[in-house]
């Protein structure tokens, strides 16, 4: 008790606020749990944390997020479809809506996250508003915590399509790699830096090529993935007008 008594305490330990702003009652125990990331519980002795809600909000997220896609967009193509479920539930636009309610200010951060700034960090707003889905779900089900997603993500899902286009690198180099016969594609990501300003490099492979055909950094292991699959797509499509050039000269 005397150890976790010296860790930082959020702006806003009273989260009647948050619930206020969530619109949707959750367990207090399980609201708690949401809160608290790894580096709180690991300085706290290893007291439980959020991971294992994020897992389940995250899914929840999923399922949530495609049914709404493919009732409001009929003629999308599955792939599309696909392109728009990352562009609304990846880091970025999570994090966004986590700002929106002020989540930042309600989460137990350990020293060092504290310290430089990780409540207003994308990877841990995201995984924290995940979490919070998690145990919204286990506090009122599925089609609550449905209304609550869509409530909190309606401002991303009005925009999905163009979101989608600009987003999901990972899925558009997949869909590359296929249709030229480039082969399966891989990911190799390095992380280096202290836990609070982890920093994380990737590097795409295709397997048809010896070489990494893209490179990325980002402040998460997703967020570095995509970096490297934009960067790829750019490297391999600029290979393709090459070629196309020359075999329309010859």
């Amino acid at each position: 008790m005397a150890r976790r008594s010296k860790l930082p305490v959020p702006p806003r330990p009273n989260t009647d606020t948050l619930l206020e702003a969530w619109g949707t009652p959750v367990r207090q125990d399980l609201l708690e749990l949401a809160l608290i990331h790894r580096s709180y519980a690991n300085e706290a002795g290893g007291i439980a944390h959020n991971e294992r809600l994020e897992f389940l909000g995250d899914s929840v997220l999923s399922i949530v997020v495609a049914d709404e896609l493919y009732h409001r967009h009929g003629d999308v193509p599955e792939s599309e479809l696909s392109r728009m479920r990352a562009a609304t539930v990846s880091q970025e636009p999570l994090a966004q809506a986590a700002r929106h309610i002020e989540l930042g200010e309600y989460i137990y951060l350990g020293r060092g996250e504290s310290t430089h700034g990780g409540r207003d960090k994308d990877s841990i707003l995201s995984d924290t508003f995940e979490a919070l889905v998690g145990a919204t779900y286990l506090s009122v089900g599925i089609e609550g915590a449905r209304a609550t997603i869509l409530r909190h993500l309606g401002f991303l899902l009005v925009h999905a399509v163009e979101r989608a286009a600009e987003q999901d690198w990972k899925t558009t180099l997949t869909e590359f790699a296929f249709n030229h016969d480039l082969g399966a594609v891989t990911y190799e990501v390095e992380g280096e830096g202290p836990d609070h300003q982890r920093v994380f490099t990737a590097h795409a492979f295709v397997a048809s090529r010896d070489a990494e055909v893209g490179q990325g950094v980002g402040t998460s292991k997703k967020h570095a993935e995509n970096a490297a699959a934009a960067d790829a797509v750019a490297r391999l499509s600029g290979e393709k007008r090459v070629d196309e050039q020359g075999e329309k000269r010859d």
